[in-house]
């Protein structure tokens, strides 16, 4: 089963390994949660995840929306809205010890808050650490 965990190891789990979808977010509750232009999320029946040590605080980010990250460092672990998907946990995919190994992302959702330099993220220049400083 795959495991995964907070940036301190405070809070571990695992997980089955066939999620019921796996999508990239960009509404503003995830990029403001995490702080970062979006977050891949994977579903699962909250009786798939399991968690194995410490216990995530939970903050209500909305009005039914529940996410649960680890009190200690602060890394995003779960969100739960049990009013829009009952049983269901959904669980941030980059917290997973090996994020590659997990099938990719098959969508773009919320993307009506998609900031609008994220659309073409794709497409600018890459390098496998910083890049070369100009003098």
């Amino acid at each position: 089963m795959p495991t995964g965990g907070c940036q301190c190891g405070a809070v571990r789990y695992e997980m089955g390994d066939a999620p019921l979808h796996h999508a990239y977010c960009h509404c503003t509750d995830c990029r403001r949660s995490a702080g970062a232009p979006l977050v891949s999320w994977a579903m699962f029946p909250a009786d798939d995840v399991k968690l194995l040590s410490g216990e995530p605080k939970v903050h209500a980010s909305s009005e039914h929306g529940r996410r649960h990250f680890c009190s200690t460092c602060g890394t995003g672990l779960f969100y739960i809205n049990e009013e829009m998907l009952p049983g269901m946990i959904d669980v941030q995919t980059a917290t997973l010890d090996e994020p590659d190994a997990f099938p990719a992302p098959d969508a773009h959702i919320q993307v009506a808050d998609r900031i609008v330099w994220m659309k073409d993220a794709h497409r600018k220049p890459e390098f496998d650490r910083y890049p070369p400083m100009d003098d």
